[in-house]
């Protein structure tokens, strides 16, 4: 081989080596990168290229795949009775993205799991499209019409969380104003349009207000308070005289706070009369008294001051480390520096009326492959113990007595022991001109003592167009608590 013939020989093999070299960089290493590149629209045509799994509540399928004309995207996402199920599915969009369910799980409802790689190798020798699978959801439809009724019949900005104290599992999950994701699942410019505008809406439709939102949860809190103080001694009668006078003027502080009721009816009332009539003044001085490290210490047992993933994710409710005397007094009737999501005070709820047991709340029950098999089932789990059964007992007690004979009047069901707490939470700069939360907490007990559900409600009652002396957890709440309640027990 001549010289010049040498040189090109050695050109073009450096030339191949470094086309090796760049193939092996792009397939190996930059695949990953490449492949979520939004600017890649490859991926976004295998992603719509054929029919997803679907998302299961009680055997029937809530979502569903439809052909698209037109389009190399060729399917998207359709949603049945969308706007009531859409804090459970989330949106799928083949422009948006996707949120909750059907983007937690993804994988399973793509038939990218890797646990589906049989079902995608048996569809690779016989030529057959990729198949989904499916996820079951934990939700009871009936529930979860009820909580989305009771809020749209009120046209209330809301929330609403049902669970089973015995095995967390989320029994309904409702939030208003609502969205239907099927008005912008495709890549139209209306369908664009409908999104921004959602986007924009001042109500927010688009927030999950169950589960990523906080809100100062109010007297409902009180349940909480009174399970601390019970628990470490520094209530050890619920039917002695609290010495708490009313109205109760914060420590360090020339600050008084009175009741709803007329003081005269909490002055120094036991603890136990305090929660018939939600008096302030018990719970501003039972929350002083435990002290604010063993309160924040109680609350987190129940949950508070930790995500929580059900998959989808839950945001914190919060109680603070760094409170002086009169902030840790007002974080025993649920204001001050403590929020909560209305999921958490499910978990509050719940976890009395469970013997003090708090478990961890889920919204999957299995995931399927596309032949139905399970590849994945939930098995309930216990969070904590949060108080002692003995605690739990004395605070259902009390409860009981205030559906019985007390402010939460309203969720009385016929029948059946029905523990509950109303709650009324201010907000803004001048709680003199905002309208309050309204918020009820409550469970349902079977003949056996146990209880297949505990509830929370919350209304956003600022652009209601009620007055302000018609707000109230037990007037516009324990309506919705107890239809959801009747709805888990006829069930």
């Amino acid at each position: 081989m001549n010289r010049p013939l040498g040189h090109i020989a050695v050109f073009c093999g450096a030339m191949i080596m470094a086309l090796l070299v760049r193939v092996t960089w792009v397939q190996f290493v930059q695949a990953d990168t490449l492949a979520g590149d939004p600017g890649n629209r490859r991926v976004q045509i295998e992603a719509f290229a054929q029919p997803r799994g679907d998302i299961i509540v009680a055997g029937t399928a809530i979502t569903g795949s439809q052909a698209t004309a037109g389009s190399d995207l060729k399917y998207k996402r359709v949603f049945k009775e969308g706007p009531m199920y859409a804090p459970v599915t989330g949106y799928l969009s083949q422009v948006h993205g996707a949120t909750f369910l059907e983007g937690v799980e993804n994988g399973v409802l793509s038939g990218k799991d890797d646990r589906l790689s049989l079902a995608r190798g048996t569809d690779i020798l016989t030529g057959g499209k990729p198949r989904g699978g499916d996820v079951v959801t934990t939700i009871d439809p009936k529930a979860q019409k009820a909580a989305y009724k009771g809020l749209t019949d009120l046209d209330a900005k809301g929330a609403v969380v049902a669970l089973d104290p015995r095995t967390g599992k989320i029994l309904a999950m409702a939030s208003t104003p609502s969205y239907d994701p099927s008005s912008f699942a495709g890549i139209t410019p209306g369908e664009s349009r409908r999104f921004t505008a959602l986007e924009r809406d001042k109500d927010e439709p688009l927030s999950n207000r169950a589960i990523r939102e906080t809100y100062p949860p109010g007297s409902t809190f009180k349940i909480l308070t009174a399970a601390a103080a019970i628990e470490h001694g520094a209530v050890t009668d619920i039917n002695a005289p609290s010495g708490a006078p009313a109205p109760y003027q914060l420590p360090l502080s020339t600050t008084k706070i009175g009741n709803v009721v007329p003081n005269s009816q909490c002055d120094k009332v036991s603890m136990r009369t305090g929660m018939q009539w939600s008096c302030n003044n018990v719970f501003l001085d039972a929350a002083l008294k435990v002290g604010k490290d063993k309160m924040r210490e109680t609350a987190e047992k129940f949950g508070f001051n930790k995500e929580q993933f059900t998959p989808v994710r839950a945001v914190a409710s919060s109680y603070p480390a760094r409170l002086d005397e009169p902030q840790t007094a007002l974080t025993g009737m649920g204001q001050g520096s403590v929020t909560s999501t209305p999921l958490q005070m499910a978990m509050v709820t719940a976890g009395l009326a469970n013997e003090g047991r708090v478990m961890r709340p889920y919204l999957v029950e299995e995931l399927r492959g596309p032949d139905l098999s399970t590849i994945e089932k939930t098995v309930p789990e216990l969070l904590h113990q949060a108080v002692s059964p003995n605690t739990a007992k004395k605070v259902q007690e009390m409860m009981e007595f205030t559906v019985s004979d007390g402010s939460a009047g309203r969720a009385r069901i016929d029948g059946v022991t029905v523990g509950g707490k109303p709650g009324t939470a201010q907000h803004g700069a001048d709680v003199r001109d905002e309208r309050p939360y309204a918020w009820f907490v409550s469970y349902a007990k079977q003949r056996d003592g146990s209880s297949p559900v505990a509830v929370a409600v919350l209304v956003d009652a600022k652009d209601m167009g009620v007055s302000r002396a018609d707000i109230a957890g037990g007037r516009l709440g324990a309506p919705i608590a107890k239809a959801v309640m009747e709805a888990v027990l006829n069930r």
